[in-house]
């Protein structure tokens, strides 16, 4: 099996592990202390894996081309936003919990740094340039994410937890992006630096499926309570990604971008970065562990949603030869 083969697939692979995950919590649940445990450690490795598959040390890339970084910038941390808020609103009116609105905020507001380069190369995007706006892409969410929450989550409820709750959720993120950006340093003069690059590149799926099982196990209780979202949340998630790809049409056209480059604001906007953003949804109070759940449920809804994209986006949103522009 190719790299790009297990990716396209992996949504089967995440449905598996959630499944077995929740047999061996069903069956031992004296095992969700030990299993909890090894989740963080777990979270540190995919994470380390995902952020070395982005450019970090490639800054001047992502700016080459002003025209379409400016897409990226204007469709991910201004258009999506709002849309993320109003979708928000609704769930409110809808009598959603503020766990579950949290988890929705969470997720929707941090663009994708890692898959949706793999999402742009099957749909006959512009690969470079997927590549050189990721690190661009990965710091405005982790700068703009915290403004975000305070001006559209419920800031009554965050203000009263402690900074401490947040301080190992932080330090999961902080300490693989540092290690991964010194990595990419140290790679620059070792020979076989693509070789390890590309062994690197097949840790995400497998890491993720197993922190996936270990959430579904450790959490046995509340991801079957949590099932009882998804009338809401489902809904919620697919109607973000047909307005996503919308959104990036109107962008594109604006812009005058290029099909190929279209095709990968389109990838761009529709996917999440829910890598990121699981480690704080975990480490959230009792009370929140609705938030994982959503989490994880729309970085489901979202792999199917590729799986349409892949047909919609290059045969009918920005259909053509996209090396004839």
């Amino acid at each position: 099996m190719t790299r790009l083969a297990l990716e396209r697939h992996q949504v089967w692979i995440y449905l598996l592990a959630i499944a077995l995950g929740l047999g061996v919590g069903s069956l031992w649940p004296t095992a969700a202390p030990a299993l909890e445990a090894l989740l963080w450690p777990t979270l540190v490795l995919l994470l380390f894996a995902t952020f070395m598959q982005v450019p970090l040390l490639q800054w001047g890339q992502a700016l080459r081309d002003r025209r379409f970084a400016a897409a990226v910038v204007i469709g991910n941390f201004l258009v999506l936003p709002l849309l993320a808020w109003t979708l928000v609103g609704w769930l409110g009116l809808l009598g959603a919990a503020p766990a579950v609105r949290l988890g929705v905020l969470l997720v929707l507001l941090v663009p994708c740094t890692d898959w949706f380069i793999t999402f742009s190369q099957l749909g006959g995007g512009d690969v470079p340039q997927a590549m050189a706006v990721t690190p661009l892409n990965l710091v405005l969410q982790l700068v703009l994410l915290p403004v975000y929450l305070s001006l559209m989550a419920d800031t009554g409820t965050l203000s009263t937890w402690p900074p401490a709750v947040l301080v190992p959720a932080l330090l999961v993120v902080v300490v693989p992006l540092a290690a991964a950006a010194a990595a990419q340093r140290m790679l620059r003069r070792l020979p076989g630096a693509d070789r390890i690059q590309n062994t690197l590149a097949w840790g995400p799926v497998p890491l993720l499926a197993l922190v996936v099982g270990m959430v579904a196990a450790a959490q046995v209780g509340t991801v079957w309570q949590g099932l009882q979202v998804l009338p809401l949340v489902v809904p919620v998630f697919g109607v973000f990604l047909v307005a996503a790809a919308l959104v990036a049409k109107a962008l594109a056209r604006w812009l005058a971008l290029p099909t190929a480059q279209g095709r990968t604001l389109a990838f761009s906007l529709g996917t999440r970065n829910s890598f990121v953003v699981l480690p704080l949804a975990l480490a959230l109070p009792a009370g929140w562990e609705a938030t994982a759940v959503v989490v994880v449920v729309q970085s489901l809804v979202e792999l199917l949603g590729m799986a349409a994209y892949l047909w919609w986006v290059p045969r009918k949103l920005f259909a053509g030869a996209a090396d004839a522009d």
